[in-house]
């Protein structure tokens, strides 16, 4: 797909709109002429759409639409700037529109970015959710960097330190394989002891948006590489290295009860949890050890926790302790 995809490359190859990087990063980049590039992302909820449908709460998924494309933009070092956002409706509803609008006015402020326009589409013979109140929801997102301050990859070296920013839990990714697991025993709205609150109410906490702490970091420190723990989880840091003789070792993570729960109830192992979930860590900063110290400092006055969790080695791929990855 993404070899087809670049061979629309040939359509702009220099000037304004030219392609800066290749398919298979976290964002698109293209030229804006002089010193500056912009970039793009596209994404979604996913089906923890329908945990929102069967717990008839809809006011925190656009927090999660918001976080799934503005945290991919700062991956390359780059400032969102702009939103859209793709609304489709299994049948017109206008309370549950307000209320999955509620949340995207919600993570657009936290985000500091406007949502300047959408689409909002009624497809009762494609969309169907639980109740009747089905819908998918997608925003697409731009930023603007400075050349020079792009941040892909390509400075990464043996001995970084990888540093871990706290996820809120599951964040929006491995639905599909959380809702099978968890609610073979469990009903979403069972008040789980480990979790403190229901099933539910854990698996809606929205998505952290990671741009105060982005942001700060990239004026504070030398950031050599940032990455979204998003689908495929700890596999995709294996893409900033660009097939470089580098390595990701990880020390397992302490995570929250909800990857434990998840981990005991459907019998996965290690690999399975580290190549799905965040476990725990929604954020990976990529940098010289010289500076870990402080850019935990930074993501500490910028209210998110955040520690050491290993370092860059030689070789190629991603492991965890002694579990190999990628």
């Amino acid at each position: 797909m993404a070899a087809t995809l670049e061979e629309t490359f040939r359509c702009r190859k220099t000037g304004v709109g030219a392609p800066l990087i290749k398919i298979g990063h976290y964002s698109g980049m293209i030229d804006l002429g002089s010193d500056m590039a912009l970039t793009l992302h596209a994404d979604g909820v996913g089906t923890k759409v329908l945990v929102a449908q069967a717990m008839e709460k809809y006011d925190t998924v656009g927090i999660d639409c918001v976080a799934m494309t503005v945290n991919d933009l700062i991956c390359l070092g780059s400032e969102p700037i702009a939103l859209l956002d793709y609304l489709a409706l299994e049948r017109e509803d206008d309370q549950l529109m307000k209320r999955i609008m509620k949340g995207l006015v919600a993570g657009a402020k936290e985000a500091s970015v406007p949502i300047v326009g959408g689409e909002t589409a009624i497809l009762g013979e494609i969309i169907k959710g639980v109740g009747g109140h089905g819908f998918d929801l997608a925003s697409m997102g731009v930023g603007v960097v400075k050349k020079e301050g792009v941040v892909d990859g390509s400075t990464i070296g043996a001995g970084d330190a990888i540093i871990g920013v706290r996820s809120s839990g599951l964040h929006s990714n491995g639905y599909t394989l959380a809702r099978k697991v968890l609610t073979r025993k469990h009903s979403l709205k069972d008040f789980i002891p480990s979790l403190d609150r229901t099933l539910g109410d854990e698996l809606l906490t929205p998505t952290e948006i990671y741009v105060r702490p982005a942001l700060r970091l990239l004026k504070k420190v030398e950031v050599h590489g940032l990455a979204h723990i998003t689908g495929g989880a700890f596999t995709k840091l294996a893409r900033l290295t660009g097939g470089r003789n580098l390595s990701f070792e990880l020390e397992p993570i302490e995570p929250p009860p909800v990857f434990d729960m998840l981990a005991e109830e459907g019998g996965l192992s290690t690999r399975e949890m580290y190549s799905t979930f965040n476990m725990g860590v929604g954020l990976c900063v990529i940098l010289s050890p010289s500076q870990a110290e402080e850019a935990v400092v930074v993501c500490k006055k910028e209210g998110f926790e955040a520690m050491a969790i290993g370092t860059i080695g030689r070789g190629r791929g991603v492991c965890v302790g002694k579990e190999r990855l990628a």
